[in-house]
């Protein structure tokens, strides 16, 4: 039976109520270091006694193990890649505070090597460059995850579920112009150019602490039916209101105060209990970025201007292209080639 260090300090108890305690509110176990006690008790081992070999062993356990089933065939990969690490790190932390206390003989955990080129400096990178870079030895690759995005069919579920049309522009402006929701929610009746179609995005101090995070002024172009609903919107809902902030309270909290981050994250999770659907108002920018690049007239410069994106690498997460992508791509420089030949 595997006995937990805490037990030596006396802190078994607190931290069993402690577990009980998160698992009586989130209606699950936590992970970390619980799992990795778990691990041990399945493994028959002590805490004293893991190596790097044992550590690699806990990263396979948390990937397949599911306790008190049987698996005849390929077990299914239970938890991602980060989520791993992250246990992982939480493990590692607790035997190098233990290896400092001098209660435990130390273990190699990790390689040194000289930190990589990046044109992205942090902070401090005065102070660290030329220190070696601690690397752990047993960690899982991650992999690259695609961003989230909605389907047509999803957004138009959504936009059936809103009950108003404050709501409606509210999706419709998300999902046509890739905007963060902290531009949005600082939007004014003065940046609503509907004559020429555009939106102007003014980086200021707003009322709800909603934030550009640009520090440029820019404009979106945007489609008339946008303009028209927000014009819809003005005779509809907004009426006779004094206020110069676009979105504002209408029905709910201080009457004629512009909306916060909350009411939006509120506003989704009523959609969600409505149709089923898991939107927030950053899936609606994902999904306006990776519906532009496959069309193959707008380059990435192009989605990088209009996402506001300094650098254009940070765009590069949407090119996903899926096999109809590719398979139309060869289609059109097959009939670039027939074309070609004919003409020669």
């Amino acid at each position: 039976m595997t006995t937990c260090p805490w037990s030596l300090s006396g802190y078994t108890s607190r931290i069993s109520t402690m577990w009980n305690a998160r698992r009586t509110r989130c209606g699950r176990t936590p992970t970390t270091l619980k799992l990795f006690w778990d691990y041990l008790d399945w493994a028959k081992l002590a805490w004293t006694d893991v190596g790097l070999g044992q550590l690699a062993r806990f990263m396979a356990w948390l990937r397949r193990h599911e306790p008190d089933v049987l698996s005849f065939g390929e077990a299914t990969i239970r938890r991602r890649e980060t989520t791993i690490n992250t246990i992982l790190a939480a493990v590692n932390s607790f035997y190098e505070f233990h290896e400092r206390l001098g209660s435990l003989p130390v273990f190699e955990r990790y390689r040194f090597g000289v930190r990589p080129s990046n044109a992205n400096k942090p902070f401090l990178h005065h102070i660290t460059k030329g220190q070696p870079v601690r690397t752990c030895l047993v960690k899982a690759r991650s992999q690259h995850r695609l961003p989230r995005t909605l389907a047509t069919e999803e957004i138009e579920a959504l936009l059936g579920a809103c009950t108003h049309v404050r709501d409606q522009l509210l999706l419709c402006l998300l999902r046509d112009t890739g905007m963060r929701i902290g531009q949005v929610l600082g939007l004014r009746h003065a940046d609503m150019v509907s004559w020429d179609n555009l939106i102007r995005i003014v980086p200021r101090t707003n009322a709800n602490q909603a934030r550009t995070k640009s520090t440029e002024e820019r404009v979106v172009d945007v489609f008339p039916s946008l303009m028209a609903l927000y014009t819809r919107y003005l005779l509809e809902e907004y009426g006779e209101l004094d206020n110069d902030y676009v979105f504002v309270n209408l029905w709910d909290g201080r009457i004629g105060a512009p909306m916060t981050y909350a009411t939006v994250v509120a506003f989704f999770q009523r959609l969600q209990h409505r149709t089923g659907i898991y939107a927030r108002a950053h899936i609606l920018r994902h999904t306006h970025a990776s519906e532009l690049i496959p069309t193959r007239k707008w380059v990435v410069a192009y989605v990088a201007e209009r996402l506001g994106h300094v650098n254009i690498g940070t765009t590069g997460i949407y090119l996903h292209l899926q096999n109809a992508d590719m398979k139309a791509a060869l289609e059109e420089y097959a009939a670039r080639r027939r074309g070609t030949a004919h003409d020669t």
